[in-house]
């Protein structure tokens, strides 16, 4: 029989170790705690169980891939374009994950977005409708979608 590699489990079965650890690791994250030591310190666990099981445990959420999306915007090489790109995505509620803008060629930049899109106040196409809309861009797309 093979081994799986990964399982789903409820954590009311889990010792409470591994919820101590993952606690541990959002304060070091999250800045809340400078090392390992104080994290450990802060979740109630030994340095030596949170090193035995850091690289291990991590939390499982099930909405992380929910409601992100990819745009893919032509902008014009013009001061302010992306600017105005970004302030369009926080008006409509979205939440900025991943940019990425390639060198201007041809007077144009490639640029690829990702957002969180759960609190936005229209629809996805409407998001893109309003990115278009917009002066300097070329052109935007919706390469994927929640």
């Amino acid at each position: 029989m093979d081994k799986p590699k990964f399982l789903l489990v409820d954590t009311d079965v889990l010792p409470e170790v591994f919820l101590k650890v993952v606690f541990a690791k959002k304060m070091i994250a999250q800045g809340k705690a400078k090392s390992s030591s104080e994290a450990a310190k802060l979740a109630g666990i030994s340095r030596s169980a949170f090193y035995k099981y850091k690289d291990c445990v991590q939390q499982y959420n099930s909405k992380m891939s929910d409601n992100i999306v990819t745009i893919y915007a032509t902008l014009a090489d013009e001061p302010g374009v992306l600017s105005s790109v970004i302030s369009q995505l926080y008006t409509s509620g979205a939440n900025i994950l991943t940019l990425n803008q390639n060198i201007p060629v041809d007077s144009v930049a490639h640029v690829s977005i990702s957002a969180k899109i759960n609190s936005i106040n229209c629809t996805e196409q409407e998001l893109v409708l309003q990115i278009r809309a917009l002066t300097g861009v070329v052109d935007a797309k919706l390469l994927s979608g929640s």
